[in-house]
């Protein structure tokens, strides 16, 4: 977009129905001698990515604020009435604990209850899975949650949902996008409220949720015996304080310790610099009560508790995170091994995970004789394969890398408060069998091989950045790298173009998957580098896999630091 039209679509916002201080806040944009705030916030419209609509909070047409939140709602009021004619519309909706996000949440359920449309409005803030579940439970056409997940403070967002509690996919993604960019300005929002429309989801839902997730558990006898078990967890600030050690005593555990500087929720995350449990420095607090009162397990969840994260004591002593590839693998294997010995494989249950998380949860599913599915990045795409198997093959559990996992369907998006129970539920059963879970680790690394995984995440700030985020990916199309650190490319996947290239015999195949800004590059010792953007900011992530057969469990660190020698290097070239 020039100058000129940005300058014109800043007008346009000028002269609409806004309040006071937006118009002010535009007016000294369009007065600045620097225009690069002005660029960044009218250059485009926000865009749906994996995460759904998200940005940076601020005035603007790429910003978050009431009005591209009412503008978005108003393409979705009008995509749900065009979708379900004769239907009755309800929307489930609920936030965490973002700054604006009861704004945000109460714009959304206006312009909704508005259209004519009924909302299901959570009384107090909730975890995301709440909201998958209540979607599903009420029996709404579609779900609201607001968040940014585990973005710094300054960004906020909200994602869709569907009818069947999973976030939109295709087709309705892209109608709801093509319905949203049918409102051309901000007088286009129908603002008239209707409070007779909404309905409060109250306290009593949390036991309904609950109760579903106490199901899950599968040896709930031994959690009994286990429930003294030393737990911390935090919240992080977030909106799960309150479910996750719930559903920690409904799975049977009591000794509980609640990190007490982040229990309140606070958008401005004031003890971390980002809110995200992949962060190490985001579980210092934690860690550091862990070595107070003696944990076996340390948990903890990002501001919407859908992700999850765990820290163990290893054999050293020191307090160890596990990262989402771990504990994924963790998870399936527990799961698979405890239906095997109840009897619960009858050759009709499933896994799902995505092409960017490790391999080794599809050679685990498989040694079991379990379908497995290897999807799109974004637990939209795993929601799908369950709908797809719904009343034909038993979803067992998924997830991908970024610390997002579910057991069982009853929600279908990530779900960090039954994924911290079952984990916790896991170290138990193995105190029991006196082995911690870097011994479980050996065994499924001795098994299976040992997979390493880490991640480079390079962020290139405003429409420059966004741009050459492209140009590399076009970069890496066109001249295809033959070798990366010194080891040839032996294939490379590019789900863009649905293309399989096999570098050393020259040839090509189509690959079946659906297509997304993805290029992955398999070398020729086993390791695996997939590049892709981010959909929601600008972003590009390469995601390292690397892998070598572990003899026994006593070479378990000696082979994890090879593995780490060789993600380092492969980190040099990428990064």
């Amino acid at each position: 977009m020039t100058d000129a039209a940005i300058i014109s679509k800043a007008q346009s916002w000028l002269n609409s129905k806004l309040d006071a201080q937006s118009k002010a806040e535009i007016q000294t944009l369009l007065d600045s001698d620097d225009p690069t705030e002005l660029i960044d916030s009218f250059y485009r419209d926000l865009e749906f990515g994996t995460g759904g609509l998200r940005g940076v909070m601020g005035i603007g047409s790429n910003r978050i604020n009431v009005y591209t939140i009412g503008m978005a709602t108003q393409g979705l009021a009008n995509y749900l009435k065009n979708n379900f004619p004769s239907e009755e519309i309800r929307v489930a909706i609920t936030h965490d604990s973002r700054i604006n996000n009861t704004l945000f949440a109460e714009t959304t359920a206006n312009v909704l209850t508005a259209n004519g449309i009924g909302v299901r409005y959570f009384r107090d803030m909730r975890p995301t899975p709440m909201l998958s579940f209540a979607i599903r439970h009420y029996g709404c056409k579609s779900g609201v949650m607001v968040t940014a997940s585990h973005n710094p403070k300054e960004y906020n967002g909200y994602k869709v949902y569907w009818d069947d509690g999973g976030q939109v996919v295709a087709p309705h993604d892209k109608n709801i996008i093509t319905e949203v960019l049918k409102i051309k300005s901000i007088d286009d929002v129908n603002w008239d409220k209707n409070d007779q429309l909404i309905e409060y989801i109250e306290e009593d839902f949390d036991l309904i949720y609950l109760n579903e997730v106490k199901k899950l558990s599968l040896s709930p006898q031994n959690n009994i015996v286990e429930k003294d078990m030393t737990i911390v967890f935090s919240p992080i600030h977030g909106a799960s304080g309150k479910m996750v050690p719930a559903a920690l005593k409904v799975f049977g555990f009591e000794n509980i310790h609640v990190v007490k500087e982040q229990i309140e929720p606070d958008g401005t995350f004031p003890t971390v610099k980002y809110p995200n449990p992949e962060e190490a420095e985001a579980l210092n607090l934690s860690i550091q009560l862990a070595r107070e009162v003696k944990a076996e397990l340390v948990l903890a969840c990002d501001p919407d508790g859908d992700r999850y994260a765990a820290v163990i004591p290893n054999e050293k002593g020191d307090f160890e995170l596990l990262n989402g590839n771990q504990t994924g693998a963790i998870i399936i294997y527990y799961l698979l091994n405890l239906y095997r010995e109840q009897g619960r494989l009858t050759g009709k249950q499933f896994t799902v995970s995505t092409i960017v998380t490790t391999d080794l949860l599809g050679v685990i599913s498989r040694d079991f004789d379990v379908d497995y599915y290897d999807v799109l990045t974004g637990f939209k795409n795993i929601a799908s394969v369950i709908l797809a198997n719904e009343g034909e093959k038993e979803f067992i559990a998924g997830g991908e890398e970024s610390y997002g996992f579910l057991i069982g369907d009853f929600v279908r998006d990530k779900d960090g408060v039954s994924a911290c129970a079952m984990v916790a539920e896991i170290v138990a059963y193995y105190r029991q069998k006196g082995m911690s879970l870097i011994d479980v680790l050996s065994e499924i690394y001795v098994k299976y091989g040992f997979y390493k995984e880490s991640l480079i995440s390079i962020t290139k700030k405003g429409k420059d950045g966004a741009e050459q985020i492209q140009e590399l990916m076009k970069g890496f199309r066109t001249n295809k790298p033959t070798s990366i650190n010194g080891l040839k490319v032996a294939k490379i996947v590019d789900v863009q173009e649905s293309k399989i290239y096999d570098m050393k015999a020259g040839k090509e195949r189509p690959l079946d998957l659906e297509k997304s800004n993805v290029i992955q590059f398999f070398l020729e010792d086993g390791s695996k580098i997939s590049a892709r953007p981010s959909g929601t900011e600008p972003k590009i992530k390469y995601y390292i896999s690397v892998n070598e057969k572990l003899p026994n469990r006593e070479a378990y660190r000696a082979t994890e630091a090879s593995l780490d020698k060789k993600i380092e290097s492969l980190k040099q070239f990428f990064g």
